[in-house]
């Protein structure tokens, strides 16, 4: 689709993801799939929050719970990528649900103190796992759709963590509440293994066929192919560099949980209705950001701009005087953010050729999240000694200085984002990859 063509329409961002919805059935399947699974991960997370900060009153150990979901990831996504490239990415999505699942039913046996050592293992597996399905499911998603529907299918993967973030963590709050931690690791169990039920059933290839002999790089040379890619389109390089930059950004959620309990005094109730309005937030901005997806331009100018915003709103969000207007805020903040997200992973997608798409996102996959972790590390420390609002407030005015910078070194990359794009690498070409 030409979203530019002059005198056609293009359909109002809704009614494209209906439409899309309604007529590809594998699609579907795979959407309702990561619709379950989001929502078990928040029921999980606003109750591991709660208990940790319970048991210990300590804003570093609650903020290594979010370190151990994002460093195992970071690591394992450098076999993730390749994995996703070689094997069928279904299968993979499959049995990766289905050993999340076996994991999280471990949370049962984690209720005193001297058993949390149990929580961050069971979490570092979790994140280790997903790490080897998130590479295949983004990856998948181009096949699993015609080209024109893949814009609408980005503004819907984008929306599904923010819906059921909304849903997961606004309802996981009160069902913690009211039923304990054990419904919310209940819930993330069977998240898991419904997603991998539903996986079952389709049946559109989640992969182009390779070609006969075609070679399949071990981690090591698959991970410098990566880095190889991002060096001969640049544009590539300029999205991973947002994305290192969106990792530390989104460091500070892991205090969100010691601002709702220590400066709002709303303990899971207040945590759920931050994360429940961050998910408000990621609902509306893919949709939002539908007119910056055009296909063959990686349109890093406004995800720039997005992850600015995000950062400002972030740091202005830790300053609100009441819960409900730090809630506002956050949606906000996460409108922008999500709106980076999306524009950053459908120029992935309609840029690099499929052979190699896995690695990428594999790659991409392991920047954020070491990022991330080390910035949810960081957090966790600082506000040992500072007030959790100063420090939410240093790390984004931080992310905005690292962004200006960014901007003024890109401005000739910027002007030229129109321009047809480079071919890929030799060993890449084929002329039937996507983007080659």
């Amino acid at each position: 689709m030409q979203d530019d063509e002059p005198g056609r329409r293009r359909p109002r961002a809704a009614a494209e993801a209906w439409s899309l919805l309604r007529r590809n059935r594998d699609f579907r399947l795979f959407y309702m799939g990561e619709l379950v699974s989001f929502a078990g991960d928040w029921f999980l997370l606003v109750a591991l929050s709660g208990l940790v900060l319970r048991l210990t009153h300590s804003a570093a150990l609650v903020a290594a719970i979010f370190v151990c979901f994002n460093l195992p990831y970071g690591l394992v996504s450098f076999v993730g990528g390749p994995l996703a490239d070689r094997l069928d990415r279904r299968r993979l999505m499959i049995v990766t649900n289905v050993v999340m699942g076996v994991l999280s039913l471990g949370f049962f046996l984690t209720h005193t103190r001297s058993q949390l050592w149990l929580v961050y293992f069971l979490v570092t597996g979790i994140s280790a796992v997903s790490a080897l399905f998130e590479p295949a499911a983004s990856a998948a998603v181009p096949n699993l759709v015609d080209e024109e529907d893949l814009p609408a299918a980005n503004m819907l993967n984008g929306s599904a963590w923010g819906t059921m973030l909304a849903v997961g963590a606004g309802l996981g709050g009160l069902v913690v509440a009211v039923y304990g931690a054990d419904a919310a690791y209940f819930a993330e169990a069977l998240s898991f293994f419904v997603a991998a039920a539903l996986l079952v059933f389709v049946r559109r290839s989640t992969s182009r066929e390779h070609d006969a002999g075609e070679d399949h790089p071990g981690i090591v040379a698959a991970t410098h192919e990566a880095v190889r890619y991002s060096r001969e389109d640049r544009r590539v390089l300029v999205l991973f560099a947002i994305r290192l930059g969106a990792g530390f950004a989104l460091g500070t959620g892991a205090l969100l949980p010691v601002l709702a309990t220590d400066v709002f005094h709303a303990g899971d109730r207040g945590t759920g209705l931050l994360f429940a309005m961050r998910g408000v937030g990621a609902v509306i901005g893919p949709f939002l950001a539908r007119p910056l997806l055009r296909r063959g331009n990686a349109t890093f100018g406004a995800a720039t701009m997005c992850l600015a915003a995000f950062a400002l709103l972030c740091a202005l969000m830790s300053w609100m005087p009441t819960l409900y207007l730090a809630a506002i805020v956050v949606t906000a903040a996460t409108i922008a953010g999500s709106g980076q997200w999306t524009v950053v992973t459908y120029s992935y997608q309609s840029t690099v050729p499929d052979r190699v798409l896995g690695r990428i996102f594999g790659f991409d996959g392991a920047l954020i999240t070491f990022t991330l972790a080390a910035s949810n590390a960081l957090c966790g420390w600082l506000a040992g000694t500072w007030s959790v609002r100063t420090v939410m407030t240093a790390v984004e005015i931080s992310v905005c200085i690292y962004l200006i910078i960014l901007w003024l070194s890109t401005g000739k990359l910027r002007a030229s984002t129109r321009s047809a794009p480079p071919a890929t690498l030799e060993t890449s070409q084929d002329p039937n990859a996507r983007g080659g």
